[in-house]
């Protein structure tokens, strides 16, 4: 075993020397923020246009007076509900009649209001109506009464804490750890693949076997990744996190989690580890068995789809707290680290996180076990049963 654990450093030094210093890595660690800038920068666009463009258009052919109290109306009311609540309001003739401009070719509004503050008219296709004809009432009812509407000043009483406040705030720290640390082992996991098919096309692994055992070559490439996973997460966060503070200098501080942030952070390195290395075990498992780019898509994409199952599990039982399905999907291995960073987010119990750590780590060894014997077996085309091996001591 000391001699295995010796050959594996070795492969996961090299391994890891190989891809960390390579030019492909900087585009690699770069590749993942472009969408995301590219994303807040059309999200930003995107708002301003539904700020503005986007809201329909009511055209009020009314008097002038009365057209200046509904765009009066309208203003106070944006002023306090925000810009996108209420439909736009443009004054237009009162002659030709709604439905003759409504006509035209040129016309820029939805529907048209005619009649007076006391008894508006509204005029529309159908749907328009439908979601119009609420907003509508609501600002004419507003310029109806603009000389008798008395504001009523809403008093204050401050409170240190809120425990339903605090609660959907934790909800919501769990959710995005889940996410982020799905979205992480799913982008990191997939690079163990390439590099194997790489390796075997140019037959490095029969050179590595000949000079270190099989199960040194699992184990170190597993490390190597596993390590240049932390140096990826390890950029991505400093960089978020100094964005999160140059834009939100002057915000209120974040809630923390019921744990603590400092157990919080250890706790989703230490299950994303484990999720990490169950998953890339699999893949290690699957890349051993494909001989070429297109054989392992083929096989990689049933492990894929399998993992967004067990997310897509591990976040529904987020919300069933201490029930069945928050139980079932912390003992089940793979939504066990989804599961358990989303319950310390929302819970201070320290001993949960202890007993499924251990259970992860002894289902982490059985999973190694398992892909290390697959991996024998189908990189050197070796015989025998693997299941009969399973639980034999290794010599490599």
């Amino acid at each position: 075993m000391r001699e295995i654990a010796r050959a594996a450093l070795v492969i996961a030094r090299r391994d890891f020397t190989a891809v960390v210093l390579s030019r492909t890595f900087i585009l690699f660690l770069l590749g993942p923020m472009l969408p995301i800038v590219i994303g807040m920068v059309f999200a930003g666009f995107t708002e301003k246009i539904s700020t503005t463009d986007l809201r329909p258009v009511v055209g009020v052919a009314m008097s002038q007076s009365e057209t200046a109290r509904m765009i009066q109306a309208h203003d106070r009311l944006t002023d306090r509900m925000g810009p996108k609540a209420l439909p736009s309001l443009r004054a237009v003739p009162m002659t030709p009649a709604p439905r003759a401009q409504l006509a035209k070719s040129d016309s820029t509004v939805v529907a048209i209001l005619s009649g007076s503050v006391a008894h508006p008219v509204l005029t529309g296709k159908g749907e328009d109506l439908d979601a119009l004809q609420g907003d509508l009432s609501l600002i004419a009812s507003a310029a109806q009464a603009e000389r008798t509407l008395r504001l009523i000043k809403v008093q204050r009483q401050e409170v240190a804490t809120s425990l339903g406040a605090q609660s959907q705030a934790r909800l919501q720290i769990g959710r995005v750890a889940q996410i982020v640390m799905f979205f992480l082992t799913i982008l990191l996991a997939g690079m163990i693949l390439s590099n194997l098919v790489e390796e075997k096309t140019n037959k490095i692994i029969e050179i590595l076997a000949a000079a270190v055992p099989i199960d040194a070559i699992f184990l170190g490439k597993l490390m190597a990744m596993l390590a240049m996973s932390f140096v990826g997460i390890a950029f991505w966060g400093g960089t978020a996190f100094v964005i999160f503070l140059a834009l939100n200098s002057g915000a209120p501080p974040m809630p923390a989690p019921a744990v603590g942030w400092p157990i919080f952070l250890i706790l989703g390195i230490v299950y994303f580890a484990m999720a990490y290395t169950l998953l890339g075990s699999l893949f290690l498992g699957i890349g051993a068995q494909a001989a070429t780019v297109r054989e392992v898509q083929t096989l990689n994409m049933p492990v894929t789809m399998g993992q967004m199952m067990i997310f897509f599990f591990a976040s529904y039982a987020i919300d069933h707290m201490g029930k069945a399905p928050e139980i079932a999907a912390a003992i089940f291995p793979f939504s066990s680290p989804f599961t358990m960073i989303a319950r310390a987010a929302q819970d201070g119990a320290i001993w949960p996180h202890l007993v499924a750590i251990i259970w992860q780590a002894a289902f982490v060894a059985l999973i190694i076990r398992v892909g290390v014997l697959l991996f024998r077996r189908h990189v050197m085309q070796s015989g025998g049963s693997w299941w009969k091996k399973l639980f034999r001591t290794t010599t490599g």
